[in-house]
């Protein structure tokens, strides 16, 4: 019994290791390979991986995880800067698109209102893993219809809450819904109040005193901690565990250890995460959607189609130009991670029948696998696949021309964190004039060094590279430890110019040959100059005299950077 345990363990590890490779190496979202292993491995695939009581817990935390991270992104003044995008537009995506669901399902299906609301719900949902990541790459977050599609996703992540809440009222007796509903309120309520009205200075507390231990370990238990502690006392007052979570980021989130925290939960949200995604794929039952294959084709056009026709009228309402609609429609028109939470949520609670369910996850299964490639289409069709709507592309491009027009002979800085800011200093104080293209909006509002010019742009465009004089340029300096974006700018500024200089960071040795291979002049590794100066230190406080040990550091860059070799040798 113990080793056919292990066997499932080691089926499962190896599945997740395999799938998650190719769907990053196809650039697809990680839940679509999650999904797919446990449609594979599960009861109504090859039978090798079976349901029980534990790992559907195991799972839960992964949702559990998840809006714990969403309440730690949740922020006041985030919304007030979005509300028209996120209460408007996002608030009308979610009420028109469940409410036609509904009137669809007790019309036209002969099903319950409750059915009809719960799928509605559910599938009102978009994926913020496909389409975020998707229109990161694209360069289309700032542009008009990243906006609105950024907007409405995070009403859509608000709106999950009371659906967590109002799904146990729905599944209670009908003759006193109101009541449940009633009670539902009151419970949320007081309990919202208790938890971030007497817990933010608590809890604020308690991070002050582990922090001040520095024990790395003693902080993440701590927020593990504070998750299932919050999870329980939600649970106890016939809440859901999630719930608590969201209030415990919502609580951490005003703090000032809201990024560490987030990174020290991402290990544990992405491992149980990926845990209930595999255990939803598990539910699709393969042998009924083939003998309903009219029907979930039908359910897949009416979720795709409805969906999109839905967020095009809206986005025609707010008076967005066609090739925006249609971008904007696409990038929504989809299920999502939260609306497999919901089906879930619902077909546990019984508030769907069988069929119901296994139709309607199919189809938003379907829709997440063809998300991408509709996003895509609508890129092409709309014809500006890169960044977002053509008045957005050309003022970027002509803010860059415009700043950069008076320099010559200047550097084009690509990427302006701490590396770049580095650079551009030590240009300045030789007088060199440089431009730094970078995609933080807060990084560009900084004020510029001497000679420098900061400007919004991904250098991994031509047109971007063209407006910041690369024609006119003495050399470019990537300052970003992501090799294949450098590769890709090598290769625009090579076809530009062969013999212009170009210095690459790189985060180790791994990507130097690929990277001069590319054409890159030099590459500079942080581990390897890292490596050299602790052993220059170590050799000196273990009693090398100091000019023996810098002889030692200089012979290693002279071997290593050939430019600078003379100097080294010397």
């Amino acid at each position: 019994m113990q080793s056919n345990y292990i066997l499932a363990v080691l089926v499962l590890l190896s599945s997740a290791l395999s799938v998650v490779y190719l769907a990053h190496r196809f650039r697809l979202p990680s839940l679509l390979a999650y999904l797919a292993i446990g449609i594979a491995l599960g009861p109504h695939g090859l039978k090798l991986l079976a349901e029980t009581r534990e790992v559907e817990t195991l799972a839960e935390f992964g949702v559990v995880f998840l809006m714990f991270s969403i309440g730690l992104e949740f922020s006041i003044a985030k919304l007030r800067a979005m509300q028209t995008m996120v209460f408007g537009f996002g608030g009308s995506q979610v009420l028109l698109t469940a409410t036609a669901t509904t009137l669809v399902a007790l019309f036209g299906y002969g099903q319950r209102w409750e059915t009809g609301l719960v799928v509605g719900l559910a599938v009102a949902m978009s994926s913020t893993a496909i389409v975020a990541r998707m229109l990161s790459e694209r360069f289309e977050l700032h542009s008009r219809s990243g906006r609105q599609t950024m907007g409405v996703l995070l009403f859509q992540d608000i709106a999950v809450v009371p659906c967590l809440i109002l799904f146990p009222a729905l599944a209670r007796p009908q003759d006193s819904l109101a009541q449940s509903l009633l009670i539902a309120a009151l419970q949320t309520t007081v309990v919202l109040v208790l938890l971030i009205g007497l817990g933010k200075r608590p809890l604020k507390a308690l991070l002050d005193l582990v922090a001040r231990r520095r024990s790395e370990e003693l902080f993440v238990l701590t927020t593990l901690w504070i998750v299932v502690a919050l999870g329980y006392l939600t649970h106890a007052a016939g809440l859901s565990l999630a719930l608590g979570a969201f209030i415990g980021g919502m609580l951490i989130s005003e703090t000032m250890y809201r990024h560490q925290v987030e990174a020290d939960i991402r290990p544990f949200r992405d491992i149980l995460l990926g845990l209930f995604f595999i255990t939803v794929g598990m539910l699709l039952d393969l042998s009924f959607v083939f003998s309903n294959i009219l029907l979930l084709l039908l359910a897949v056009l009416l979720l795709v189609a409805g969906k999109g026709l839905v967020v095009f009228l809206l986005a025609k309402i707010v008076r967005s130009p066609m090739d925006v609609c249609l971008r904007t429609t696409a990038q929504l028109a989809q299920a999502g991670e939260f609306g497999l939470v919901l089906i879930q949520l619902g077909y546990e609670l019984n508030l769907i029948g069988k069929d119901v369910f296994q139709v309607t996850l199919s189809a938003m299964l379907i829709s997440m696998f063809i998300a991408p490639f509709l996003i895509e289409w609508a890129a092409r069709v709309s014809g500006s696949m890169a960044k977002g709507d053509w008045a957005h592309k050309a003022k970027v491009v002509h803010d860059i021309a415009v700043s950069s027009f008076s320099l010559d002979q200047h550097v084009i800085l690509c990427g302006y964190g701490r590396t770049g800011e580095n650079v551009a200093r030590f240009l300045a104080e030789e007088d060199i004039p440089y431009v730094a293209l970078d995609l933080d909006p807060a990084r560009i509002k900084q004020a510029p060094l001497k000679n420098g010019v900061l400007a919004f742009g991904n250098a991994e465009r031509p047109e971007v590279l063209k407006a910041a004089g690369i024609a006119r340029a003495r050399g470019v300096v990537i300052a970003y430890h992501d090799a294949h974006s450098a590769e890709r700018i090598i290769q625009l500024v090579r076809h530009e110019s062969a013999t212009i200089p170009i210095i690459v960071r790189a985060a180790d040795e791994s990507s130097v040959g690929r990277l001069k291979a590319a054409g890159a002049t030099e590459v500079i590794p942080e581990v390897l100059e890292g490596s050299l100066m602790i052993a220059a230190e170590a050799l000196v406080q273990f009693g090398v005299p100091v000019d023996t040990a810098m002889g030692r550091v200089r012979a290693a860059r002279a071997q290593r950077y050939s430019s600078l070799r003379e100097f080294f040798g010397g």
